[in-house]
């Protein structure tokens, strides 16, 4: 059993290629509330077209537990390190994590998206995402609500009807392409490195 979640946070868990699945019933079984957000994708299999589902962060695998009593973590079977700051492992924000499951709860087409810093934060007012909040994005491919993590430094991208949409926030710059504020506007200057059992994360996605 797990000591009690009151003081436990999400954590972001490096783990090693194509073991997501594996080490979240693994964690599952220790009696953690893991966490582990996919998307569909086309693949080319000999002769047909294959929906397959993939992490929509690959390597990483979220959990809830306290800092404090990492080990059962540490010591599964494919588990690289925590990710963290000065050897520290930094938590994720509680709604980056709520804004996740809610796209996955959601049903709609997900993808992997670049890290964006600036642009129209918007508020869903309708739809499967009502309350949730992220950048607004309209490129050739439709209308998009980015959500990110700020730790990892990597994005969702979200197809939603942009009658959803509602501006919460004044335009700030404007990304090549973008017509698009980080869901957690916090940014974290400090540099990410590997010590104690916590690790750097990958580094921003092109």
């Amino acid at each position: 059993m797990v000591s009690d979640g009151s003081a436990s946070r999400w954590f972001a868990v490096r783990v090693r290629p194509q073991r997501e699945r594996r080490i979240v019933e693994a964690f599952r079984h220790k009696g953690y509330e893991p966490f582990l957000p996919l998307y569909r994708s086309r693949r080319v299999w000999s002769d047909r077209l294959k929906e397959v589902e993939l992490p929509l962060f690959p390597g990483y695998v979220f959990c809830r537990f306290q800092a404090a009593c990492r080990l059962p973590i540490l010591t599964t079977p494919g588990v690289v390190y925590v990710v963290g700051v000065a050897g520290t492992p930094a938590p994720i924000e509680d709604r980056e994590v709520a804004a996740l499951q809610a796209v996955a709860r959601s049903g709609l087409y997900s993808e992997p998206w670049r890290f964006l810093r600036t642009g129209q934060r918007v508020q869903i007012v309708a739809g499967p995402l009502c309350g949730l909040e992220g950048i607004y994005l309209d490129s050739r491919g439709g209308h998009r609500l980015v959500v990110s993590l700020t730790l990892l430094q990597r994005s969702v991208g979200v197809g939603i009807d942009c009658r959803w949409a509602q501006a919460v926030g004044p335009l700030k710059g404007r990304p090549p392409g973008a017509a698009s504020v980080s869901l957690g506007r916090t940014e974290r200057s400090s540099r990410l490195r590997r010590a104690s059992g916590t690790g750097e994360g990958e580094p921003p996605w092109p």
